[in-house]
Order: structure tokens, then sequence, then C-alpha cells
């Protein structure tokens, strides 16, 4: 009675198992065939599923390539200087003897002082909130807006009839509103002045003390008249040509945002896994998180999950769904195909990229097999010993 009883139970264990194996037998993740009828389905009708392929990933990488500051930021390398409410200006006239309007009795009266020669210095004048400075003679001179030169020529027409051949030279002796922002990891969060003959970013950075942590874990965004950009500072050091001239206003921060990836699904390790700013490729990632394990995965079932940008890929048909502006995108690997492990060096993995391993077909079945086994070999071991008759 033991072993009729102990046999009963167990054939009715296993029924019990293989009965539901579909609800506590489940694989890593979504296998490959379900990843490929994403778009069909319903729910998930929007999402783009791309195979890979050398040209694909060209593309790629020549698109991420094209995401740099000299592209991006465009305008006049030196930008002449405006001025603006706040800045410091020094004004000198020079008027041919004999002089007829700056005497010594108006020089005393205006408070500014001969050089000697013809010449007038007048006092320091600071740009008021209207972006106006006073001249003797000449009233008030709006020079907000304009350059150096254009305010000497404002002066020098509204001296002329007055004075004696007058000649004017205006000079910045306080600049209070063309400057560079840098914050974030350097040394020093300051404002760096412009100077008329230009700064470049690299420069800017330096004269802020330079960064704070590691160089290849840095990046460098810099904001301009609402466009934001941010790129790796080892890109910038390696090509001069990022090293870009900045305009005032612009806002420069060095970042420490250690960038990573996801790992999903029958890889060796699953997890979050960081990166270097510069960017890794898939064959980089994958063999980060260790490979894909040998005894369960799928090899033609890898997935990289991206927003990716529309104007990335030359998509069959335009996307209709945009998340935030970005195409919800999932790009398939097939590793079974030599070929595509020269994809794979080429294929650039973004920050926050979601990489998923799907099981292998027959996983499924050694999974029931393994159950199925806990239980029989349990079974089997109680009888030879005795235990049951």
């Amino acid at each position: 009675m033991t072993f009729r009883f102990a046999r009963t139970a167990c054939l009715a264990g296993l029924a019990l198992v293989l009965g539901g194996c579909a609800h506590f037998l489940s694989g890593a993740g979504p296998s490959e065939k379900t990843v490929d009828a994403a778009p069909t389905q319903a729910s998930l009708r929007g999402i783009e599923v791309v195979p890979v392929d050398y040209a694909v990933a060209r593309r790629l990488e020549q698109e991420q390539a094209r995401q740099r500051f000299s592209s991006f930021f465009e305008g006049a390398a030196h930008p002449a200087h405006r001025i603006g409410p706040g800045d410091v200006l020094e004004v000198y006239i020079w008027e041919a003897p004999p002089a007829v309007l700056f005497t010594s009795q108006a020089l005393l009266a205006t408070g500014a002082t001969s050089g000697g020669g013809g010449s007038v210095t007048l006092p320091p004048q600071t740009v008021d909130n209207a972006g106006n400075i006073r001249v003797p003679f000449a009233s008030s001179i709006h020079a907000e807006g304009l350059d150096l030169a254009q305010i000497e020529q404002l002066i020098t027409a509204r001296l002329k009839g007055m004075a004696n051949h007058p000649q004017v030279l205006v000079r910045l002796a306080q600049n209070n509103t063309q400057n560079v922002t840098v914050v974030g990891n350097v040394q020093h969060s300051m404002e760096v002045p412009l100077n008329p003959g230009g700064l470049r970013l690299l420069r800017a950075l330096a004269l802020a003390g330079g960064v704070t942590r590691p160089v290849e874990k840095t990046s460098i965004q810099l904001s301009r008249d609402g466009r934001v950009m941010v790129l790796p500072l080892q890109t910038i050091l390696r090509d001069p040509r990022q090293d870009i001239p900045l305009h005032a206003g612009d806002v420069v921060t060095a970042l420490y945002q250690p960038s990573s990836f996801t790992v999903l699904g029958a890889a060796a390790r699953n997890g979050e896994v960081d990166f270097e700013a510069s960017g890794i490729t898939l064959a980089q990632a994958l063999a980060r998180a260790g490979g894909i394990d040998a005894n369960r995965s799928n090899p033609s079932g890898v997935f990289v999950f991206r927003f990716e940008s529309p104007d990335a890929l030359a998509w069959p048909t335009k996307p209709t769904t945009l998340v935030d502006g970005k195409v919800p995108t999932i790009f398939q690997f097939n590793l079974r195909d030599p070929a595509t492990f020269f994809v794979a060096q080429s294929f650039p993995v973004h920050n926050h990229d979601l990489l998923y391993v799907s099981d292998a077909p027959s996983t499924d079945l050694q999974r029931v097999l393994g159950v199925v086994g806990s239980i029989v070999y349990p079974f089997a071991s109680l009888q030879n010993l005795g235990v049951i008759h």
C-alpha cells in the first residue's frame, strides 16, 4: 500500500507540474518570435523592429559621428563684441588745433582731462540700463548692441560741426556682459570674459581650473540660444575641430555621468553595466556582460531596445509613434551569421540602451525535464533505500 500510494502521489504530482508548466516555467523574457511579432500586436503597434546588417550599423555610426559641436553650433568664429548694459567704456577724443570745443574752460566743466596735443580723455562711462552713455557736447549715445567701431563713428558724427576735425577712440575698459559661464565638475565655477580675440572651449575649461573627474568619464554640455548638445571630453581632445569658439552667453557644463546599458535575458550576467563617455560597440557590450549563455541562449535572437532619432535611419515607412520625439526601436542581431560579428564591432551602444538575449527554443523543454527529474529521482532513491516498499 505504501508503494502504491507513493506511486499515485508521484504521478499526480507530475501531472500537476506538467499541466502548470506554462505558468511557472517561464523563460528569462520574450522569445525571438515574440519580439519579431511586436509591430503586429495591437498593443505594441508603432514599435520598429530593424534587422541589423553592416549598412544599418554604418549608418548609425555615421549619424553618431555627425553629432559634433562643429556641425551643431554655427556662427562667426570670433563675433564682434557687442556692448551691453554694465560694460565700462573709455572714450578718447582728438581735436585738431586750434581747439574750438574742448577748451580749458570746457574741460573743467565736463570733468574731462587733457592729454596734450589736443587729446581729451573722458571719465569712464558705464553703459546704463537703457544702453546709453553720455559724451559732452554729443549728448546721449545709445551704445547697446553696437561694437566699438560703430560707437566711435556715432560720436564723431555728433561732434562734427562743433569740434575742429574730431577723431574718436573708444576702448572697452571692463567687460561685464560678454561672458561664458563654466559650471559643473570643474575646479572653479565661474564666468569667463569673452575677449575680442575670442575664446575656445578648452581654454574656458582650463581657466576654470580644469575638470575634477577622470577625462574618459566626463562629458561636456554646451548650451547656446536654447540649443543643447553633449559630447565626450575625450572626443573634443582627439578632434581639434570640436574645440569651437564660444559665444557670449554660452553655458559650458562639465558632467560626470557614467553611461550605462542594461543586460537582460540569456546572457552570462544580468544587470546594469557602466561604460566610458566616449562610447562602446555592441561587441564590447556583450563582452562586458560576460557573453551569451551557451546553454540556454538563442544566438539569432539578440536585441537592442532604444528610443532612436527619426533621422537616424532610412525607414521603409515613416514611423507613426514618437516618444519625446524619438522612435521606439528594436535592433535585431543574428549571431549565427559570422558577418554579424563584423557588424557588432561597429554598432554603437548608447546610454540607457537595453540589451536582451532571448532563450533558445529548447530551453523550456530542458526546464520541464529538470522539474520532472527533481520529483522522480528522489522517489527512486527512497525506494532503493527501502524507505518505500
